[in-house]
């Protein structure tokens, strides 16, 4: 089985895997390490992340600190708290996303700028 480790311009947060898109969870098991520098978007990062795997479960709402796959635009994206397309608080994405991993702790999140670098990586157990 393999972990999920998550660091976002330093901070180190933990990740648990959901089992409600297996194709996409192997898809990036496959593809880790992965990284890149974010564009923030309301409490959302998201960055470019080639998969070749199409939608499953998908959503635009999605829970707090949701680690989610939008193939249509080719994007990993973390979300923590309300987006520009929110209602209220939720945290809501402009187009459904297959998630497929939460953060357990989104608070360190709180303060991040644009240009934050995101890097998911395996943690063999």
């Amino acid at each position: 089985m393999t972990d999920l480790h998550v660091t976002v311009d330093g901070r180190d947060l933990e990740a648990v895997w959901t089992d409600d898109a297996p194709e996409t969870r192997a898809a990036l098991e496959d593809a880790l390490p992965v990284a890149g520098e974010a564009t923030r978007w309301g409490d959302e990062l998201y960055f470019d992340l080639a998969l070749d795997v199409p939608l499953e479960n998908a959503s635009a709402v999605v829970p707090e600190g949701s680690i989610a796959y939008w193939p249509a635009g080719g994007k990993l994206c973390l979300f923590w708290g309300p987006t520009p397309a929110s209602e209220d608080s939720e945290p809501r994405a402009a187009a459904p996303v297959t998630v497929i991993a939460r953060v357990t702790d989104t608070e360190p999140l709180a303060d991040l700028e644009d240009g934050a670098r995101v890097r998911l990586e395996r943690t063999d157990v």
